[in-house]
C-alpha cells in the first residue's frame, strides 16, 4: 500500500461525494446486529466512519459475523487465533469474508471491494454489504440469525403459481384492462372520408 497524500480538485470532489453516503444512525444500527451476532467480545467501535472502519479493517470481526450465520459444522472463514498484523494478512481475511458473503447469498453489486474498507474509500459500500447480509439472514429464517429481525428488510419470496390448462386457455379470451375494451366497438355508421383539403396557391 502506498502512502497517498491529500486530494485535489476533482478527486476531493468524488471522494467529498461518497463519504456524505455514510449513514450515522446505520452505522449504530450494524453495530448493535454484530454485537448481538458475534457476542460482547468484539467489542464497539469508537463513534463514526474511521472508528468503524478500524474497528472492521483487520476482517477478523466481519469473518466471525458471516461465520455466525452459517450453520456450526460449516464456518467458510478461517478465524487466526491472534489478529493478523501484516497488512496483506488483513486483506486476506477481508477478501475471506467477502467470498463467504457472496456464497451466503448477497449480489456481487453489492459486495464491496477490499480497499473500500482497508483504506477507507467508500465506507458506505461497507454499510450495504453488512445490510445486504443482514437482509439475507432474516429472510433465511433459519435460525441463525441473532437480533431485532426489524433492524433489516425481507427480501421479496418467490410466489410461484400453477395455473390448469382449462384455466390457461381461459385467458387467452380476455382481453386485459390495459388493452382498452372492445365493448360497443364496431365500424357501424362510418362513412367514407370527405374530400380532401383544397389547397390553393
Amino acid at each position: 500500500m502506498a502512502n497517498k497524500g491529500p486530494s485535489f480538485g476533482l478527486s476531493r470532489d468524488v471522494q467529498a461525494k461518497i463519504e456524505k453516503k455514510y449513514d450515522d444512525e446505520l452505522e449504530e444500527r450494524l453495530v448493535e446486529w454484530v454485537v448481538a451476532q458475534c457476542g460482547a467480545e468484539v467489542g464497539r467501535p469508537e463513534r463514526g466512519r474511521l472508528g468503524f472502519q478500524v474497528w472492521l479493517k483487520n476482517g477478523i470481526i466481519l469473518g466471525k459475523l458471516v461465520n455466525s450465520l452459517y450453520p456450526s459444522g460449516s464456518k467458510p472463514v478461517k478465524i487466526p487465533d491472534s489478529p493478523p498484523s501484516m497488512v496483506f494478512k488483513q486483506m486476506e481475511q477481508i477478501a475471506q469474508f467477502l467470498k463467504a458473503a457472496e456464497d451466503y447469498g448477497v449480489v456481487k453489486t453489492d459486495i464491496f471491494q477490499t480497499v473500500d474498507l482497508f483504506e477507507a474509500k467508500d465506507m458506505a459500500a461497507v454499510q450495504r454489504t453488512l445490510v445486504a447480509l443482514g437482509s439475507l439472514a432474516v429472510t433465511k429464517d433459519d435460525g441463525q440469525y441473532r437480533g431485532d429481525p426489524s433492524w433489516f428488510m425481507k427480501k421479496a419470496q418467490e410466489n410461484k403459481r400453477d395455473f390448469s390448462d382449462k384455466q390457461l386457455k381461459e385467458g387467452k379470451s380476455i382481453i386485459g384492462l390495459q388493452m382498452g375494451s372492445n365493448q360497443g366497438a364496431s365500424q357501424a355508421g362510418m362513412t367514407g372520408y370527405g374530400r380532401p383539403r383544397q389547397i390553393i396557391s
